[in-house]
């Protein structure tokens, strides 16, 4: 027989056990501790307990909880035992070493009966695992502290002596939690309506035990650990621990501070003990702690009602639920360590959006993408952030992170708007200095090319940049065409002083064209005798001659069709290709019959020019 079927048939009679036994008798006796809630192997979640839920479930009057929350190893479950005038063999179980005794959350069986206003109450005591114990989580400690505070009517801070900064930090975060989940938890008991769940915050007992101090009373040092400290400086840490302290306003008027001084100096034989044995300082101040506890107890409203056994089991089932879902947070010791996963979603959301642009672009068009970028992430945040008193801060916060990704947009769109914008300025300074130095100087094609390049960092040119750029184009184009203006008369009366000698020779000995030759003598002659008769070439440049040997030039150097300036090799070289043409074939096969005069080089004529 295999080891399965030997563990099947082993456990054939508690499964039968389990089916036949009614409800009524899986727990013969209710005068003991049961745990409601425990963790799980790995210490992180929270599960519940069956037994300790049949005890609370047979409830039916309504239903108030006192939980004592604090420190491992700080006298909790004593504390409880004491509340309950139970012995330590009777009552939660109380340990003398270093690890925790308690885990997860229990319950006392047998619930204390008052009469509070008139109406029947049935009181719960719960125990919870003390926080930073060896081998748990933050996340673990958070749940127990969040639970505790939204079942509980009065929550007991148990604490050691003193009340410390970390025990503020971590009670706020418990309040906002449980203030959180209601406001979550709305819609499951709103019936689709919406409105949020009438819930009465825990009464919070400061119980400082152990009390050495002297000088102030417990009250005194609970007020003045919550009081608001100055920050005139603006420092950020004394703001971070004032928020934590206005956390606590959900509580503040409902909060109340206790002292209990050391029942007896051998700690660990307090549970044999008897009341004679105790400090009698310390038996007087536990019966005012019971008055006090009974004074201020209330039952558990959700819903604007009362809850009986049942209903109070099915509201920690739902709780725990959404606490293991995470449906409320548990990630930190504070809101806006909750909120850090859902600012980086929505910053995410924002940089995604942002990213999709293609810079540069004009700063109005980027403060658009930012605003509907914003917008975006404004709205997953709204609906997904956690705290409702710090919601604020985390608006804040998510602004203060999207205006630091804002400037490196910016900055990046200054920079590559600068980048473009130089890089046009670069080519129109190139072309500018190019159109200096044409061979054959055109005003027409200058004054194309300047345009062009004019248009072309209109159109191209964007960013914030542009402005700077768009001075340093006109400074330089300015300049430039300045220079070209002063430079393009002078460079062209030296290209026709040129030309009419270059004409003179190939009208005389290449093409001997008489005409061409005193055409380009006439030119020559106008050119020479007219800047001698006035004194200077600059004269010449508003004689109405002058205009008109500017206009022929510029029809014949540039047009849109032709560019003379970058076609005059080869029409240079085709001219040459054609008078060696002529001057080889042409004669031969044409004879000496032209319309022009000629010049007559052979040896038996005459030197006379003759006219055909």
């Amino acid at each position: 027989m295999t080891t399965s079927c030997r563990n099947l048939i082993a456990s054939l009679p508690l499964l039968l056990l389990c089916l036949f036994a009614s409800p009524s008798s899986s727990i013969d006796d209710f005068h003991q501790a049961f745990p409601i809630v425990e963790p799980d192997p790995g210490h992180t979640k929270l599960r519940l307990s069956r037994e300790g839920l049949e005890a609370i479930r047979r409830i039916k009057n309504p239903i108030a909880a006192v939980a004592v929350i604090g420190p491992y190893r700080s006298g909790k479950s004593f504390l409880l035992n004491q509340l309950l005038s139970l012995s330590c063999d009777e009552g939660f179980g109380v340990g003398h070493m270093r690890d925790t005794k308690t885990k997860g959350i229990w319950v006392w069986g047998t619930p204390v009966e008052l009469d509070i206003n008139g109406v029947k109450t049935s009181v719960f005591y719960l125990d919870t695992e003390g926080f930073e114990s060896v081998g748990k989580s933050n996340v673990y400690d958070d749940r127990i502290f969040a639970l505790a505070t939204v079942l509980s009517s009065v929550l007991i801070y148990n604490l050691p002596e003193t009340i410390r900064e970390a025990d503020i930090s971590r009670l706020s975060f418990a309040v906002e939690l449980a203030e959180e989940f209601y406001g979550r938890f709305a819609l499951l008991y709103s019936h689709g309506e919406g409105e949020d769940v009438a819930f009465e915050p825990s009464k919070l007992l400061w119980l400082i035990q152990r009390d050495f101090l002297q000088g102030k009373s417990v009250q005194e040092m609970v007020n003045e650990a919550l009081q608001r400290v100055p920050n005139q400086d603006g420092d950020r840490n004394i703001d971070q621990v004032n928020q934590i302290r206005e956390s606590l306003a959900i509580m503040g008027d409902n909060s109340t501070a206790f002292s209990l001084p050391q029942p007896h100096l051998h700690r660990t034989k307090l549970c044999e003990m008897k009341d004679g044995e105790l400090e009698q300082l310390y038996v007087s101040r536990r019966e005012r702690l019971k008055d006090l506890v009974s004074s201020i107890i209330r039952p558990k409203i959700v819903q604007g009602k009362s809850m009986n056994g049942e209903e109070f089991v099915a509201f920690l089932e739902q709780i725990l639920e959404a606490l293991n879902k995470g449906e409320i947070p548990s990630t930190g010791s504070l809101v806006e360590v909750f909120n850090k996963a859902i600012l980086e979603r929505c910053l995410k959301i924002y940089s995604e959006g942002m990213a999709k642009i293609n810079l540069p672009l004009t700063e109005e068009a980027v403060q658009d993408a930012h605003g509907r970028s914003r917008e975006r992430s404004m709205k997953v945040f709204d609906e997904q952030h956690f705290g409702r008193h710090h919601a604020k801060r985390s608006v804040m916060q998510l602004d203060e992170e999207i205006d630091k990704v804002f400037k490196h947009i910016i900055m990046a769109n200054e920079y590559q708007s600068a980048k473009l914008c130089e890089a046009l300025y670069s080519r129109c300074e190139d072309k500018m200095d190019q159109l200096q130095v044409l061979r054959l100087p055109s005003m027409a094609k200058f004054n194309a090319g300047f345009l062009q390049c004019n248009r072309s960092f209109e159109k191209e040119c964007v960013g914030p940049s542009k402005a700077v750029y768009e001075n340093r184009m006109m400074k330089m184009m300015g300049k430039s065409k300045s220079q070209f203006i002063k430079e393009y008369n002078h460079r062209l009366f030296n290209w026709l002083v040129t030309f009419s000698l270059v004409m003179v020779v190939v009208g005389r000995f290449v093409i001997k064209f008489i005409l061409i030759e005193m055409s380009a003598w006439i030119l020559f002659i106008f050119l020479e005798t007219y800047t001698r008769m006035f004194w200077s070439a600059e004269s010449l440049y508003y004689n109405p001659v002058w205009h008109f040997i500017v206009a022929t030039w510029e029809t014949v150097v540039y047009s849109p069709v032709l560019d003379l300036d970058r076609w005059a090799i080869p029409v240079v070289f085709i001219v040459v290709i054609l008078v060696l043409y002529w001057r080889c074939y042409g004669r031969r096969k044409h004879g000496s019959r032209w319309l022009l005069p000629l010049y007559n080089t052979t040896r038996n004529g005459s030197n006379r020019p003759r006219t055909d």
